[in-house]
This record gives C-alpha cells, sequence and structure tokens, in this order.
C-alpha cells in the first residue's frame, strides 16, 4: 500500500483574528501552474479532499484544502453570525494574502461554490477557474431542508461504530453503494476524537444559528447574478450527483442555458455531493484543468 501523500499543516489568521486551518498539499515537478483552493460544504472539513488533492498535487499544482471557521482545526467563531459565506471569502483571501498567492482554481463542495460565487464578486482577479460540485445559485428547497434538519443538531455518539452508523443514516440516500468500510472512513472524516476519548462532530453547532435566523429565505437564495459572473467570465465546470437533491436537474439545466461554455458532468448513482473521488469526477477534473493556466 502506497503511504499517504503528505501535506503540511498551515494556519493563517482571519479578519477578526481566528486562527484558521488548511493542508497544503506541494505541487509535484514540472511546470508551475496556479494553485488550487479546495473548499468544502457546510458541516464538513478539508478531509473531504484527501482523495483528489493528493492527484491534483501530483499532477504539479499546489492545494490548498481548508477547514473554514468552525469546522475541523480551525477556531470556533465567538459571534456565530460571522458563519456566513461573505465571512468565509474574505477568510479565504486572508489565506491568499498571507501565503503570497494571488490567483487559484477553486474547487467549492456546495457551500464552498457558494463561497466561490462570492470570492468572485469580492476579488474577481482571484479567481483563475471554478469548479462547483453540486452547487449553484439556487438550490432544491427539499434538500436544503434535509441538510438543515441534522445541521447543529445534537448528537450522542459512543463509539467509531456508532459514528459509522450515523454518517450512513444522514447519507445513505447520496451514497447507496457504500460499504461498511467506505462508512467507517466517512464517519473519521466528519466526526473528531477529543483527548478524553470521547467523539464528537468536527464542526460548532452554531454553524447553524444563522440558517435559522435567516428562517424561510435561507431556503431559496438568488445568486444567479453570482453564478453568471462567475461562468461567464471564468472556466467553470459544473459537477452534478445524478441523484441530487440539492442541485435538481431543472436548476442545472437552467445553469447549462445561462451559460453555454460551462463544462458540465454528472455523476451517476451519487447524490450530494459527489466525492470527486469517483472515476467520471476524476477524469472531468482533470480534462477541465489541463486547459486552466
Amino acid at each position: 500500500m502506497n503511504a499517504p501523500y503528505p501535506f503540511a499543516e498551515r494556519r493563517w489568521t482571519s479578519p477578526d483574528g481566528l486562527s484558521l486551518f488548511a493542508r497544503d498539499y506541494a505541487p509535484g515537478p514540472g511546470v508551475a501552474r496556479p494553485p488550487v483552493i479546495a473548499i468544502h460544504g457546510l458541516t464538513r472539513n478539508s478531509a473531504d479532499f484527501e482523495a483528489i488533492a493528493p492527484l491534483l498535487a501530483q499532477s504539479g499544482r499546489r492545494v490548498l484544502a481548508v477547514d473554514v471557521r468552525g469546522r475541523g482545526m480551525s477556531d470556533r467563531a465567538s459571534d456565530p453570525m460571522t458563519y456566513r459565506p461573505d465571512v468565509y471569502a474574505r477568510d479565504v483571501l486572508a489565506l491568499m494574502d498571507q501565503a503570497g498567492i494571488d490567483r487559484a482554481v477553486f474547487v467549492g463542495t456546495s457551500m464552498g461554490g457558494l463561497i466561490t460565487m462570492a470570492l468572485m464578486a469580492i476579488r474577481p482577479k482571484a479567481v483563475v477557474a471554478a469548479i462547483l460540485n453540486d452547487i449553484g445559485p439556487e438550490v432544491a428547497p427539499e434538500g436544503l431542508a434535509r441538510i438543515a434538519a441534522y445541521s447543529g443538531q445534537p448528537v450522542e455518539i459512543g463509539s467509531w461504530a456508532d459514528a459509522a452508523a450515523y454518517a450512513k443514516r444522514i447519507n445513505a440516500v447520496a451514497f447507496p453503494h457504500y460499504s461498511d468500510a467506505d462508512w467507517d472512513a466517512f464517519a473519521r472524516r466528519i466526526f473528531r476524537q477529543q483527548p478524553d476519548g470521547e467523539i464528537g462532530l468536527n464542526y460548532d453547532p452554531d454553524i447553524a444559528v444563522p440558517i435559522r435566523a435567516a428562517g424561510a429565505k435561507a431556503l431559496v437564495p438568488n445568486l444567479w447574478p453570482f453564478f453568471r459572473r462567475l461562468a461567464r467570465k471564468k472556466p467553470t465546470l459544473l459537477v452534478r450527483g445524478a441523484n441530487s437533491d440539492l442541485l435538481s436537474a431543472d436548476i442545472a439545466g437552467r445553469m447549462r442555458k445561462a451559460a453555454p461554455t460551462m463544462a458540465y458532468l454528472e455523476v451517476p448513482e451519487v447524490g450530494h455531493a459527489p466525492m470527486l473521488d469517483e472515476l467520471e469526477a476524476r477524469a472531468a477534473i482533470f480534462e477541465f484543468l489541463s486547459e486552466v493556466d
């Protein structure tokens, strides 16, 4: 078995003083190309990219997979109302400034795609290209309602077997083909074991506070102007899980009509959101990036 591809643990400081974390994968040999910044979904963290990030790095691109504030190894925010895409976007720009990165390719899964659209609005020159993973400028209310139902809710976990069962319970609709080993690996990405042995979700439950505060408005955000600005001005790839309940086929179709040059892939037999380790996703990503400099 090959050893895991190494990464450095990088920390940077947010504009409001939080210590934030990223996995920093050094590029393999070859001509230097714009780096990749990978941004996870609402309740997830940088571990979601542990399969695709090493492959991108080996292809010659530096990869920074971030833990957004309140997730993973990043600090929790004292003010939960800062758990918003525009704040997350400014945190990412602080990472770029402190790491000396002028421009990057962004890979955004779910919420990470919303952050990518916000980045395009705030500092368009920072965005070389974008890969939007199962997210658009509009989302299906039923998918967002499903995610909102478990986000920030307490869960009793007594063992890693319990954690795997929880991961399967809330995600089986997206990955019906997963084995017990897959669910165990999944659990170890979304849970963290504390020094006292307790196993808990690897995010601040207060990330759900702004969603609850927004109420029904949070279920139908209209980000079409942000999407059009991104997809019409920058190379963009949209990846959709064929069974996604968040990015419906109708929404994806309207996105493709609004941005005719956007590349598109539908990953079969997967819901929200593809892990990007699927063979189809990997092939589409590398084909897309082959033209991005």
